[in-house]
């Protein structure tokens, strides 16, 4: 299993313990995933506690974010979340578990409804439906404790993917404030995780890796003249 966090040591004695987040969430497993969660758990328990949160990722499995803020929610110890890159789709979920969030100037967030890939009949889409809509309401209760925001309007946000920069989601709620003088250093690959849809193409392969393979093709049919044929003519021309 690859890991999307991992662990800073305090530099100095004063120092807090730096949990960082990069990358898709549990890009291992989109579903059916039990092992991302306990992971996660196993080394948060780790930490008794107050530590800070690096946060930089576009997103990922809804229900892994879901249990990773339940954690951080119950973590005996305050949680500094700092977002120095993004926080788009579940990982704004992660983020609202802080009890205090600060973001980079040049950091954003971004908030979307949830979104999945089904197959079946008109009884199956139907379910896919209403499920996304029982999800989308769950993330609205996470954005709802923090910003205070009425459930109406959070939903027509989400409907619009709203995208905002620092100062923005300060003024809405989803942040406390705005970092100034720690801002991590990103590589140039950590910053090719701002394409929107990188999450959407990411969801698109697990299911395709999962999905039943295609029965083999038959071989095409051999198609012109005859081996013999082709012997007798050239027979003929010499």
């Amino acid at each position: 299993m690859t890991k999307f966090w991992n662990w800073i040591a305090p530099r100095n004695e004063d120092d807090l313990p730096e949990l960082v987040i990069d990358g898709t969430i549990a890009a291992e497993s989109w579903f059916d995933d039990d092992v991302t969660p306990a992971a996660f758990r196993d080394d948060l328990d780790k930490i008794k506690g107050d530590f800070v949160l690096w946060l930089n990722s576009p997103g990922g499995d809804c229900i892994a974010a879901s249990q990773i803020y339940t954690m951080l929610w119950e973590h005996p110890g305050n949680v500094t979340v700092k977002i120095d890159g993004i926080a788009a789709s579940a990982a704004s979920v992660i983020a609202m578990a802080g009890n205090k969030v600060y973001m980079a100037p040049t950091a954003l967030m971004m908030i979307h409804n949830p979104s999945t890939i089904a197959f079946g009949d008109h009884n199956e889409m139907e379910k896919a439906c209403q499920m996304l809509d029982e999800v989308k309401q769950s993330i609205i209760n996470a954005y709802h404790l923090r910003t205070g925001l009425s459930e109406v309007q959070l939903g027509h946000m989400m409907e619009d993917e709203t995208w905002m920069n620092a100062k923005r989601a300060i003024e809405l709620g989803f942040a406390d404030g705005m970092l100034t003088d720690e801002v991590r250093q990103h590589s140039e690959d950590e910053a090719l995780e701002f394409a929107a849809h990188s999450v959407d193409r990411a969801i698109a392969c697990k299911m395709r890796a999962k999905a039943p393979a295609p029965a083999p093709a038959e071989p095409p049919k051999p198609v012109g003249r005859k081996v013999d044929d082709l012997m007798k003519q050239l027979i003929e021309l010499l």
